[in-house]
């Protein structure tokens, strides 16, 4: 999220976390503060594999609710990150069962996991994984699903119990253009689920 107009609408939603990337590759950057930020959702900062002084001025700069550590980050990265008085989520690319044994390392280390598509790009592919492979998932760290969800995903994702599921990443597949939200279309889905 980086307009202000659209922060205020789908702030307006009831949703509970609003995520800002920090990832100059990105097409979705946020380069400075937005004149309008979240009222009611916890403002996540996103970051792939940045210099810890980078997120401890962006977590002061933004009012970080979250860091979202979506590179190769370590658990020890995830404790000093917490230690500025954050929530951490750490993120994972899932394609297969076996890709989640190395959540275990960081079990206690972080509040939130979020399950991503496993692709070459950091994130943001828009694709979509299998999610039965989650049944293996037995951690105690509540997840956050993510990875190519849609509009047309909403029947499908209230047909996936799981103990641990927290919530669902919303980006690509809302959006009118990279960092520009379709509320009308988030608003539709939200009721949906």
């Amino acid at each position: 999220m980086r307009e202000s107009a659209n922060i205020r609408a789908v702030d307006s939603l009831g949703i509970d976390l609003m995520g800002f990337i920090f990832y100059a590759p990105s097409p979705r950057n946020v380069v400075e503060l937005p004149s309008v930020m979240p009222c009611h959702a916890r403002r996540v900062g996103v970051f792939v594999d940045a210099p810890f002084e980078e997120i401890r001025e962006r977590v002061s700069q933004f009012s970080l609710d979250y860091v979202q550590l979506h590179g190769k980050e370590s658990a020890e990265m995830c404790r000093s990150v917490k230690n500025l008085g954050v929530n951490v989520i750490k993120a994972f690319r899932v394609a297969s069962a076996s890709d989640l044994v190395q959540t275990g390392q960081y079990a206690g280390e972080c509040d939130l996991f979020l399950f991503d598509t496993k692709t070459e790009l950091a994130g943001g592919s828009g694709r979509c994984f299998d999610w039965s492979v989650l049944d293996e998932y037995k951690g105690d760290t509540p997840f956050l699903l993510s990875g190519g969800i849609g509009p047309e995903s909403a029947e499908g994702l209230t047909s996936f119990p799981h103990p641990m599921l927290a919530g669902y990443d919303l980006n690509s597949r809302f959006e009118t253009e990279p960092a520009l939200k379709d509320v009308g279309l988030l608003k539709q889905f939200l009721n949906a689920i």
